[in-house]
């Protein structure tokens, strides 16, 4: 990995896609300081450190949701509107006839199309946050236009991060989106490494906690490379063809089956699921736990049976995980359109019919990967659970933030390596 960054930093154009990419960088931590007025500070973050929602979106904002800028929402609207429009066109035929056979019209009008549900979804999320707000106390001023101007400014900064990932997608190297959230949360972990081992100094922190936490954290990391890198190859044999009076010979090669194709997606919304009954509390003003109405009964088991340390909320958190994953999977991986394409090409699967018994072969296949998958993403999401049992609460590293900064990096390093070897293969047809 060094030695592609040592020759990327070689090639000028390289060079300055990067040097593009640490701009954006520099604007974006810009942006996070430029903070919304008529604030109080003070009760904002008491608000944050009792609601489980606002931790979960502030880890992607980078700490611009902790100083409540502009872009406190950060690109989670976006994120959540590709979503959907993915989603939907699989199940609506006329987005999935313009994906496949739009070309780059197609792809034109359902960015477009995403663009705007990011506007509706960005404005729900900005109105129920200075609402509750509002009600917390959080702003001085508790106008109605004060509140537009705030609903006004949520969309305005997530809009801007979308732009500048789109900035980066072209100028820079790899994806603009996942790049800006893998600064937002690798922008946290200085400050909780620098806190935690202060913690350990003062010997608020057990040292051989930490050392169990540490290993813990680079297993993790190492599992999630191999999940992210793995595939399960079928082998494939396309048949003799005869072009005009040419006799082509049969070839081989394989179908890459990724073993994790959800991804982050199952965790993000397994966690979005979890946490809404909370939220949904804390945007209705709240109720008491002690109290005998249906808010005050539900309230108190939310808090008792149901928090982010019971055993309750890390089975359902479990299974909700496995089902994303499943169904995630069944969505990304068409095994019909593997078939088909195969068909049309004159390949085959060695030992396997065309038709349907390949598609039964390959849904086989993709079921015990995904089976795999789905328990590991699974184990995943609850290993945070263990951070409290080692004594380690400074330092947060999820499931969720590890699997989208590998992916990324890998990613990158994945986009920058072929930026390497197309400029040698260009070179080697001038020579």
């Amino acid at each position: 990995m060094l030695n592609t960054l040592r020759n990327a930093l070689t090639v000028p154009d390289i060079r300055k896609r990067i040097a593009f990419v640490f701009f954006a960088f520099a604007v974006f931590v810009f942006m996070i300081h430029v903070q919304l007025p008529n604030v109080d500070q003070h009760q904002w973050n008491q608000l944050i450190q009792s609601g489980a929602f606002y931790q979960f979106l502030g880890f992607l904002s980078g700490g611009a949701l902790q100083h409540l800028s502009i872009i406190a929402m950060g690109i989670t609207p976006y994120i959540n509107a590709s979503i959907i429009m993915q989603l939907m066109t699989v199940v609506i035929p006329q987005l999935e006839e313009m994906a496949k056979k739009g070309g780059e019209e197609g792809r034109k009008t359902i960015s477009r199309y995403t663009r705007w549900l990011t506007i509706v979804l960005a404005a729900i999320q900005a109105t129920s946050m200075s609402i509750a707000m509002s009600r917390g106390g959080v702003f001085y001023d508790h106008s109605v236009l004060f509140l537009v101007y705030a609903v006004i400014a949520f969309v305005a900064g997530t809009m801007f991060l979308m732009w500048l990932g789109e900035q980066i997608t072209d100028k820079g190297i790899g994806n603009g989106v996942s790049l800006i959230i893998f600064v937002g949360i690798v922008l946290r972990f200085p400050t909780q490494i620098s806190q935690t081992f202060s913690l350990a100094n003062k010997g608020n922190v057990n040292w051989l906690g930490l050392a169990i936490w540490i290993a813990i954290a680079l297993v993790t990391i190492v599992s999630i490379v191999f999940m992210y890198q793995g595939q399960r190859r079928i082998p494939v044999q396309q048949a003799r063809r005869v072009v005009g009076r040419k006799l082509y010979a049969g070839r081989s090669s394989y179908i890459p089956l990724r073993l994790n194709n959800a991804g982050v997606i199952s965790i993000i919304f397994a966690i979005s699921i979890l946490l809404l009954p909370q939220q949904a509390l804390s945007w209705f003003g709240g109720a008491q736990a002690n109290s005998h109405t249906w808010a005050g009964n539900l309230s108190f088991f939310i808090q008792t049976y149901f928090g982010p340390s019971s055993l309750l909320y890390n089975l359902v958190y479990f299974i909700l995980v496995v089902v994303f994953t499943f169904f995630y999977s069944a969505i990304v991986v068409n095994t019909k359109d593997i078939a088909d394409n195969l068909k049309k090409s004159g390949s085959f699967i060695p030992g396997i019919r065309p038709g349907q018994p390949t598609v039964d072969y390959i849904n086989k296949i993709l079921i015990r990967i995904t089976t795999a998958a789905a328990i590991y993403l699974g184990l995943l999401a609850v290993i945070p659970s263990l951070q409290r049992d080692v004594g380690v609460t400074s330092l947060y590293i999820g499931s969720t933030s590890l699997l989208i900064v590998v992916g990324v990096a890998l990613d990158s390093i994945t986009q920058i390596e072929a930026r390497l070897a197309m400029r040698d293969y260009r070179g080697f047809i001038n020579r």
